[in-house]
């Protein structure tokens, strides 16, 4: 488990300075429209960090306990999904429109913990939903 822990953090620091990267990208663009939309900008980014993901998770991470078929792996990625970036769009829209706190430290303050809380429910839902199947044992014995 703890392998599976370090290699889920890797492909998450992989995954985060996409999301991070892309949703500062998108928020500081003059003019642009997410740049008065953190939210949905954070929904955008989120998105796009979880095609990341799943790859990284699917090919290295779980890749002994990945289903055999990739689409129904990844329609279940993309609902688990769903959940983290939902935990993740909440804590922004809650840090700007409720607390106001919409400077660029205080937006990249609610990235972080969002990310953090998203991050947890993740790790769980993927190892117990959708990264389950049992690999086959390579040493096997004939009998």
């Amino acid at each position: 488990m703890a392998i599976e822990m370090a290699k889920f953090g890797a492909v998450g620091a992989v995954a985060f300075l996409v999301n991070w990267g892309l949703f500062n990208l998108l928020t500081t663009v003059p003019g642009a429209w997410f740049a008065t939309q953190p939210t949905r900008a954070r929904i955008l980014a989120s998105c796009v960090a979880t095609v990341v993901a799943w790859l990284g998770n699917r090919y290295w991470t779980f890749r002994h306990k990945r289903q055999a078929n990739p689409v129904k792996e990844f329609v279940a990625f993309i609902l688990v999904n769903i959940g983290g970036i939902a935990i993740e769009a909440t804590v922004t829209w809650v840090s700007a429109w409720h607390l106001g706190y919409t400077t660029k430290l205080g937006l990249n303050v609610a990235f972080i913990v969002g990310t953090a809380l998203g991050t947890i429910f993740r790790f769980v839902m993927y190892k117990f939903t959708i990264f389950t199947n049992q690999a086959e044992p390579t040493n096997r014995q004939p009998t």
